[in-house]
């Protein structure tokens, strides 16, 4: 059973997106969100929209697709970094993304106003958003959602290890930058996203829990995230796969015939 709903309803959603170098995957990305947008529009076209694209030290054609998408849709904001952070990318974000919706913002305003953190080289689901939000109406101040890795061009040994690690399941353990939402007030008061270049995520969630909010985790907004081993960020999802390729390689040498 959750939490009692007593918390005002969500009248504005802040969706932030980091991205360094992700030419292949943004647009994707973007694309997905605008569906997620559309979906929640149906449900509860009261609701408003924001999404914040963070070009963090952006080298390849990142800029340019974030630009052409944002210049068609009025929902985005596409800011240009050289942090080389993620968590400083994530941080910056949501501080545009407050400021844009009503600079000053009480406390209690906050309460109304769901951010939402994705990555630019994952693909949310229809239903990202406007789950999200029934999480919300229900008491939940985090969202915790689940990721499951794109198979295309990824080992099958490191997906099956994957598979197994991460069933997919309610109430799971894991926290994901690529799927997380938070109410507004409560990541204030939590202290928002450390400025450190991995585990921005578990940090901010960590505090979220210390400070007593209510926190669900759900693999029903289950995101489609990038299946590469090579790591954006140290200690995080890319060098995480690699970990498990790694054990896959030696658990499978251990079970070979001598």
């Amino acid at each position: 059973m959750g939490p009692k709903p007593v918390r005002p309803p969500i009248g504005r959603v802040e969706v932030v997106m980091p991205a360094h170098d992700e030419e292949r995957h943004i647009e994707h990305a973007l694309h997905a969100l605008q569906a997620a947008a559309r979906a929640l529009a149906e449900r509860r076209p009261s609701v408003a929209v924001g999404i914040t694209v963070v070009l963090d030290h952006c080298t390849d054609g990142s800029a340019d697709i974030a630009a052409r998408i944002a210049a068609a849709d009025g929902r985005f904001t596409v800011l240009h970094q050289i942090f080389r952070n993620a968590g400083a990318s994530r941080a910056a974000g949501v501080a545009a993304a407050l400021g844009r919706t009503r600079p000053g913002l009480e406390q209690t305003s906050l309460e109304s106003v769901w951010l939402a953190s994705t990555d630019a080289d994952s693909r949310v689901p229809e239903n990202w958003l406007w789950r999200q939000l029934e999480l919300a109406d229900a008491g939940w101040d985090v969202v915790l959602g689940s990721v499951e890795p794109d198979p295309r061009g990824m080992d099958p040994e490191v997906l099956r290890t994957w598979r197994i690690r991460h069933p997919a399941e309610e109430r799971h353990p894991h926290v994901y930058g690529a799927n997380l939402g938070v109410r507004a007030s409560a990541y204030r008061l939590a202290g928002g996203f450390p400025e450190i270049p991995s585990s921005e995520d578990r940090a901010l969630v960590g505090g979220l829990r210390r400070r007593g909010f209510a926190v669900v985790a759900t693999d029903t907004t289950r995101v489609m995230t990038s299946g590469r081993t090579s790591a954006r960020a140290p200690r995080g999802f890319g060098a995480y796969l690699r970990t498990l390729g790694a054990e896959a390689v030696a658990e499978s040498a251990a079970a070979a015939p001598g």
